[in-house]
């Protein structure tokens, strides 16, 4: 960004809470580029007692991974991930249970991931090409390639999952 979008002035680099950040040169205008992570769901989605995984249109063949999308403006972020698997899968969610959140830095997010049990028929959207279904006991060795957040979670759900 070059230019205030309050004002119109220019942007400049000034330290701002020990952070290099873009800060209006106008004095009477306080804009900041905060650039604050933005906020995504996942979701683990455990359907007629196999995993979930899908494949993003745009993704190479064999690259699976968890339903993801951006919370929205007034939305919990239990009532995001249930609309996205709804949007995404055509499933209904049954049950939701936090996993852990992430940052993301390579995009600037931060993810709060869950465990989700769905039901219903699968309907897939324009935005997933494919889905696998794996038996949890399968999961571990499953590769995820350069997917290594999605890998992360899952690991850290089957710490609780085999032990509860």
């Amino acid at each position: 960004m070059k230019y205030c979008p309050c004002c119109k002035d220019d942007l400049e680099l000034r330290r701002l809470d020990g952070v290099e950040r873009q800060v209006c040169c106008n004095s009477e205008c306080d804009f900041v580029v905060w650039d604050n992570p933005v906020p995504v769901v996942a979701g683990l989605v455990t359907y007629q007692d196999k995993l979930l995984l899908a494949r993003n249109s745009a993704w190479p063949e064999g690259m699976f991974s968890l339903i993801t999308g951006y919370l929205e403006r007034h939305e919990s972020p239990q009532a995001a991930i249930e609309r996205e698997v709804k949007e995404e899968t055509g499933l209904d969610v049954t049950q939701v249970d936090f996993i852990g959140h992430y940052p993301f830095v390579a995009k600037n997010q931060i993810i709060m991931a869950f465990a989700t049990k769905a039901q219903g028929e699968l309907c897939l959207n324009d935005e997933i090409s494919e889905i696998e279904l794996i038996n949890p006991a399968d999961i571990r060795h499953k590769d995820f390639g350069k997917l290594v957040l999605t890998a992360q979670i899952i690991h850290e759900w089957l710490q609780v999952f085999e032990s509860g």
